[in-house]
């Protein structure tokens, strides 16, 4: 038995929603200035999520850390969801829920920023992690999807990506040429080009 895919769907799917990302256009450029400053400070960039979020996350972290798109130093960037040792202790000691805030509250210091990815917006190890990130002074950034959800108004830079498909799919296609352009925005302000 087959399944019928059909690509051009998922093709005008994907350029609708590509439409309205430029609605986040000075949040996306505030969030990525808020980095360059923090870096420039001698602070780094946090980033978290669960699941194919953690993998954006990551991507996020490793493009600063590595590089972007031009030869320059490495800049600090850590992803908070890659390392499973430590997951799993923190898991089992105080919950899954705290995953990634106990971590905050051990990495994180005021002035470094922290970006969260979750594209229902629900994700509550998220959720915590950001929370965390304000009691310790961190400037906080939020990608998520849909209406936001519980995470809504908790960050101080938030992009909510609305998307014509009910799946998570096109919000992180979404989130992932939004985290490029930051990437572009902060690798470019580094390099003063």
């Amino acid at each position: 038995m087959s399944t019928k895919v059909d690509l051009m769907e998922h093709v005008r799917q994907l350029q609708q929603d590509l439409e309205g990302l430029s609605a986040h256009a000075a949040t996306l450029t505030g969030l990525s200035e808020a980095i360059l400053n923090s870096i420039r400070n001698g602070g780094k960039l946090l980033t978290c999520g669960n699941g194919g979020s953690s993998a954006e996350a990551a991507h996020f972290a490793e493009e600063l850390t590595g590089r972007f798109y031009r030869e320059r130093q490495s800049l600090p960037g850590m992803c908070l969801s890659i390392d499973g040792t430590l997951l799993t202790c923190i898991g089992n000691d105080y919950g899954y829920d705290e995953v990634f805030a106990r971590q905050v509250t051990s990495l994180g210091n005021p002035g470094d920023v922290l970006v969260g990815f979750t594209s229902s917006g629900n994700s509550e190890t998220v959720i915590r992690a950001i929370k965390a990130g304000k009691e310790r002074g961190l400037i906080t950034g939020i990608f998520s999807g849909k209406d936001g959800g519980r995470s809504k108004g908790l960050a101080d830079y938030e992009i909510i990506v609305k998307s014509v498909s009910p799946s998570s799919m096109r919000i992180q296609e979404c989130h992932q040429i939004l985290m490029h352009v930051a990437c572009e925005i902060i690798e470019t302000g580094f390099l003063g080009i």
